[in-house]
């Protein structure tokens, strides 16, 4: 192909569907490797506190068709609960259940700042979807994105004071909102949003840590991070672009004008794809413990 074709091609992946965009990110980088380890390790915490017959119950917020999904499928038999805002990746779900015959996966369509921010929305969530049942695990990976920061605080507090049962924990992923690598996915957003938005990552599970620590309800809690590196490269521009564009949030919340989207796509093909150079991303997790007196694995 030549260059004017290629670029073209990186503009079209623009129009892609974030739930094409995270197939493709999912396939080709080891993000879902990495937050599947970190989970297995939180499950066998949680494993080791309850009697073997106990079935545990789980609540995943933003992540329903990921391959995680499978692991929670068959730790969490006492109830799975998938809430989504993304009709496509409930619909997959719900093909699997059926198919499948995982009757104790439930899905459950809905914005999850609406639910736990709105005090009456939250009480019957939690008496109409969940059954009035606490559950011992809720995950958000990747699904802090869609809340602002100023907002989590709230969201923890609420989930961990009045969904979460006496023994339980909270597992969230996100990219780092820092990184000196400007070959890493944080850099990118931070160079390209601050430069035609003048806006910059704020969303940090590094400094929220240090926040709960302080946070009264979290006293007795174990508050845990650890950061990782996840590598994303292929050999199809188009589809490098389109992970490209989920990360710099276009077009759901930047709208990149066509001169800037050029910009981008030019940049991105000299910087990764012509010298075969992947796109790293620092990923945080934050674990929370309730209730664990042994130190929690993370």
């Amino acid at each position: 192909m030549s260059y004017k074709k290629i670029i073209e091609s990186g503009l079209r992946a623009a129009q892609d569907n974030m739930c094409g965009q995270d197939k493709i990110w999912s396939r080709y980088s080891h993000d879902k490797v990495d937050v599947g380890e970190v989970l297995a390790k939180v499950i066998r915490t949680l494993s080791s506190v309850f009697p073997l017959n106990l079935k545990l119950r789980a609540l995943s917020i933003g992540s329903s068709d990921e391959p995680q999904f499978r692991i929670l499928e068959t730790a969490f038999r006492g109830g799975l609960y998938l809430l989504d805002i993304n009709n496509c990746a409930l619909n997959v779900v719900k093909e699997r259940i059926k198919r499948q015959r995982t009757d104790h996966v439930i899905t459950i369509e809905g914005d999850y700042n609406k639910i736990f921010l709105n005090a009456k929305s939250r009480e019957d969530f939690f008496k109409e979807k969940l059954n009035s049942s606490e559950v011992h695990l809720v995950t958000l990976h990747h699904s802090l994105y869609y809340c602002l920061a100023r907002d989590w605080l709230n969201i923890f507090d609420n989930l961990y004071s009045k969904f979460l049962a006496h023994k339980a924990a909270m597992h969230a992923v996100l990219m780092s909102s820092k990184s000196t690598s400007q070959s890493s996915t944080t850099w990118l957003y931070n160079h390209f949003a601050g430069k035609f938005f003048g806006v910059h990552d704020d969303q940090d599970l590094r400094a929220f840590k240090k926040k709960l620590q302080k946070q009264p309800a979290f006293k007795k809690a174990q508050v845990e991070l650890r950061t990782n590196r996840i590598y994303f490269d292929v050999d199809d521009f188009k589809k490098f672009m389109a992970v490209v564009w989920m990360i710099l949030l276009y077009p759901n919340v930047h709208k990149y004008s066509l001169k800037q989207r050029e910009e981008i796509t030019e940049f991105i093909y000299k910087k990764f794809y012509k010298t075969r150079h992947p796109l790293i991303q620092e990923q945080d997790h934050l674990v929370v413990y309730k209730g664990i007196k042994s130190k929690g694995l993370i």
